[in-house]
């Protein structure tokens, strides 16, 4: 695979396991300092991040990918995911989200990682 293949999939293993609570999947594919920034501002560090999809303060149900734009710049890339997104989250019921997912992502030892993202609607 290619870069831009590689980071395709990385973005949709990445929902796989949100889905799944896959915390070691999860582990994986984001760097130490990854860093979400919620659509209010939240931001959650990784370790605060993946324990709330675990225990089930972000659920994730489904995920249909409508778009998947990737800009990279030697071991640097911007990944923006677009996708109908089934969760509950914060207590709150169950929706389906139009969410986009702007990640940042470092290749790292040949791996590329996600370091950061903003979530947003479209």
């Amino acid at each position: 695979m290619n870069d831009n293949q590689q980071l395709e999939a990385l973005y949709c293993r990445t929902y796989d396991a949100m889905i799944a609570k896959d915390t070691a999947e999860l582990n994986e594919v984001h760097a130490p300092e990854f860093v979400l920034t919620h659509m209010t501002g939240l931001r959650q560090p990784k370790d605060v991040y993946i324990k709330a999809i675990a225990t089930g303060i972000l659920n994730y149900y489904s995920a249909h990918h409508e778009a998947i734009t990737v800009t990279i710049s030697g071991d640097h890339a911007t990944l923006v995911g677009q996708s109908r997104v089934e969760a509950a989250v914060f207590g709150g019921g169950k929706h389906t989200w139009p969410l986009q997912l702007t990640f940042q992502v470092e290749k790292r030892e040949g791996h590329w990682l996600l370091t950061s993202a903003i979530a947003s609607t479209y």
